[in-house]
């Protein structure tokens, strides 16, 4: 049977129609070898007509056929129970997918019957605008000419659209004249949408959870799973899309009170998690301070002068944010941004404030009455850029404070929409100074984290979130963890890289300078790389920036100039020369930093989730590049060696990590009264700022940080650990170590990190 207490690690595979329940239950004996205590998978609700993610769920009452259905997960669910494994599911309960309105029920009813569809409170529709704009048709003033009447539907090309009964006559103009919703120019969407989007998706309508009703319709075939034991945990998606984030938490955790339910709230650094009754996050808080402990910060400044020389830019992260913040809150997310302000007609200019003081708000959102400091923040910084709205800023703030008034409430769920689209999706592909730390949950101006920092944040989570995910790479990072852990060493070969990156800059020139930098690091975070995936990244990351070109105005000469850059690095033979030397010399100190955040992250407080494929080397890029398929094949052959007693080397084709993953999963799973605790280990000697050690409560971990500074100063040296005299086995070689100090240069002769286990007396 299936483990019943909550997840020792969890291996998270995106599920999808070529990889389905079938194939996924054929992964079940891997996964368990590998050590983990539960499957983490993609939504598996039935989700629109092609999704690839599954975060556009149609029809909240059936598993997805596409998926396998029913037959399929209950397969599924055999597999995991004969492999002693458990279930995390993953659920989306801020949105609903409405691109294809013919596959949604609750959408195709709403759209015939308008507000009198006994769907129509399950969305957040704006009724009083009169009817609900559907922004598909083409932007031609005859577009509506396209139109036409086919077996009872309305039809614009491949898409479908339902006639309310008795206004079937006439033309398909008159048709759809009569509607209760209005087809109209795409370009429309962003400034006039009358139902709430998930960011600025028009296919992804935003759901009304905080309704009773909706809540038990949309959640009552995942709660089915839940009560017939098939799932022991939930994923909750964008909770800061929601009305009230803690309310339907709490009804959630009601619904499922043993189930393990972990949100996907992104912190800002220093923020902390409400009191919610879940176990925590999903990991994005943990990813940026493991991955900021491994990157040098004396250097930040070589960052800087070298990209002030780049780019010629003088502005700061901060007010970098606050530009494309206000951007985007007041061009694609201007429909939500008009809505607020029709609650506000008593104030004038109010439209300009609310966007404002989203721009300047300093997290993702407040969750009244808790957070309202934030909110005094964002009116003292919106004061000092816009002292002329001071007056309007206090009466708005007057009715934010509220959490009783629906502007409040509205303001609070677009404050979030803001950060995400202005900072991850924007302000991160044009802050190019230093990719390794532009990742979502951290802030890119702080550098570096100190170990006296690392050792304060983990010593928090173990007080206050010890069963929250922990994670380093997830579908929706910015660059695999093995890219940032290679472009990590980059801190450490300040001069190196600015030799070399100038050099580059001038061979195959762009007009955008910052893009290109971020360009030339993905390059050699990711080298060697199909010319196709650079190419993709290059494209997306350029659009997503929004400098020269963007995916709403897309500018065909620069990203023809974009192209060439890229095919430069692969057509001129010594420039394709320089980048795989320059690519090799940060391999080996790469790997280093991989194995070292691996270790930390899995033996850390927190249930650590592995990313499909990442336990072999990863050097994946965004998005759709980190769901590539995985050849599970390779790694079981590999796990099969390392049972074996094969001791693999660490260039051994990811070997290494495999085996750093799987042992330290394993010790977890068997041995959980070893992870009980955290207490920071200081080494000794000259070179100790280059141990991070910490001791588990029975279990000492040990990494290596800055391997290039350590190299330069010839090794460990002198340098020990002070243990409490027990024989220690350690896990990874199984070498035994006795005594009050132990050698560092001894215990890390074979890998650059090491688990030791206290021997039982």
């Amino acid at each position: 049977m299936p483990p019943t207490d909550h997840p020792t690690g969890t291996y998270r595979v995106q599920i999808r129609p070529e990889f389905g329940f079938k194939d996924t239950a054929e992964l079940t004996d891997y996964l368990a070898d590998l050590g983990v205590s539960h499957l983490y998978t993609a939504p598996i609700l039935t989700a629109g007509p092609g999704s690839e993610h599954g975060y556009d769920v149609v029809d909240h009452a059936q598993v997805s056929p596409a998926l396998g259905g029913e037959a399929g997960r209950q397969a599924l669910r055999k597999a995991l129970d004969a492999a002693g494994l458990g279930l995390v599911v993953d659920i989306v309960p801020n949105h609903a997918g409405v691109g294809a309105p013919i596959a949604n029920p609750s959408w195709w009813d709403v759209l015939k019957s308008g507000e009198s569809s006994p769907y129509a409170h399950w969305y957040d529709v704006d009724w009083s605008r009169g009817r609900l704009l559907i922004p598909v048709l083409a932007d031609d003033p005859t577009a509506l000419d396209d139109l036409r009447v086919a077996d009872g539907e309305l039809r614009y090309f491949d898409k479908r659209f339902p006639i309310a009964d008795g206004t079937g006559e006439g033309s398909p103009q008159e048709v759809h004249d009569r509607q209760h919703y209005e087809l109209v120019n795409w370009t429309r969407g962003d400034a006039e949408l009358t139902y709430r989007r998930f960011f600025a998706i028009v296919d992804l309508a935003g759901l009304r959870v905080e309704d009773p009703d909706v809540f038990d319709a949309t959640h009552q075939e995942i709660l089915r799973w839940y009560a017939e034991g098939a799932v022991q945990g939930i994923r909750v998606d964008h909770p800061d899309g929601l009305r009230d984030p803690g309310e339907y938490l709490r009804r959630l955790h009601e619904a499922a009170p043993d189930a393990w339910l972990v949100v996907e709230k992104i912190l800002e650094p220093g923020e902390q998690l409400p009191d919610w009754p879940v176990a925590g996050t999903t990991g994005y808080d943990a990813l940026a301070e493991v991955c900021g402990v491994f990157v040098d910060p004396a250097t930040e400044r070589f960052f800087d002068t070298l990209d002030h020389h780049l780019t010629g830019g003088e502005t700061t992260w901060q007010n970098l944010v606050h530009e494309t913040k206000y951007t985007l809150a007041t061009t694609q997310l201007a429909a939500e941004l008009a809505r607020m302000a029709r609650l506000a007609p008593e104030i004038e200019g109010a439209g300009p404030a609310l966007a404002e003081l989203a721009a300047c708000f300093p997290v993702y959102r407040s969750y009244l009455p808790g957070g309202s400091r934030h909110l005094a923040a964002a009116r003292a910084e919106a004061g000092r850029r816009k002292p002329g709205l001071i007056a309007t800023f206090d009466r708005l703030l007057a009715r934010l404070r509220n959490p009783d008034d629906e502007l409040a409430q509205r303001f609070q769920q677009y404050t979030g929409a803001v950060m995400a689209k202005g900072v991850e999706d924007t302000a991160f592909y044009r802050w190019t100074r230093f990719t390794a730390r532009n990742e979502v949950g951290n802030d890119p101006a702080k550098f570096g984290v100190s170990l006296d920092e690392f050792h304060g944040f983990a010593e928090d989570r173990q007080r206050h979130w010890p069963e929250g995910m922990t994670t380093l790479s997830t579908h929706d990072t910015k660059r695999s963890e093995d890219v940032r852990a290679r472009l990590a060493v980059l801190a450490e070969l300040p001069g190196d890289w600015t030799e070399v990156v100038r050099r580059w800059v001038r061979v195959a020139p762009l007009p955008d300078p910052a893009l290109a930098h971020l360009i030339w690091q993905a390059a050699v975070g990711a080298w060697p790389i199909d010319r196709e995936r650079l190419q993709a990244y290059a494209l997306k990351a350029a659009r997503e920036g929004g400098v020269g070109t963007s995916w709403t105005r897309q500018n065909a000469e620069f990203e023809t100039a974009l192209r060439g850059m890229v095919d430069r690095m692969y057509d001129d033979p010594a420039l394709h020369a320089e980048i795989d030397d320059f690519a090799r010399s940060l391999t080996a100190p790469g790997w280093s930093n991989s194995l070292g955040q691996k270790v930390v992250q899995l033996a850390m407080p927190g249930v650590p989730d592995v990313y499909q494929g990442t336990e072999l080397w990863d050097y994946s890029l965004v998005d759709p590049d980190n769901r590539r398929p995985v050849d599970f094949g390779r790694r079981r052959e590999l796990l099969a060696r390392l049972d074996d007693g094969w001791q693999p080397p660490v260039d051994a084709d990811g070997a290494a990590k495999l085996l750093v993953t799987s042992r330290t999963l394993r010790l977890r799973r068997q041995r959980p009264e070893l992870f009980t605790r955290y207490q920071p280990v200081y080494a000794e000697g000259r070179v100790a700022d280059h141990v991070l050690a910490f001791d588990r409560g029975g279990v000492v971990v040990v990494a290596t940080r800055l391997p290039v500074g350590l190299s330069r100063h010839g090794g460990w040296h002198d340098t020990t650990l002070s243990l409490d005299g027990h024989t220690w086995t350690e896990v990874f070689t199984s070498t035994s170590y006795g005594g009050n100090r132990l050698s560092v240069a001894d215990l890390l002769h074979t890998y650059p990190v090491a688990l030791l286990v206290k021997e039982k007396p």
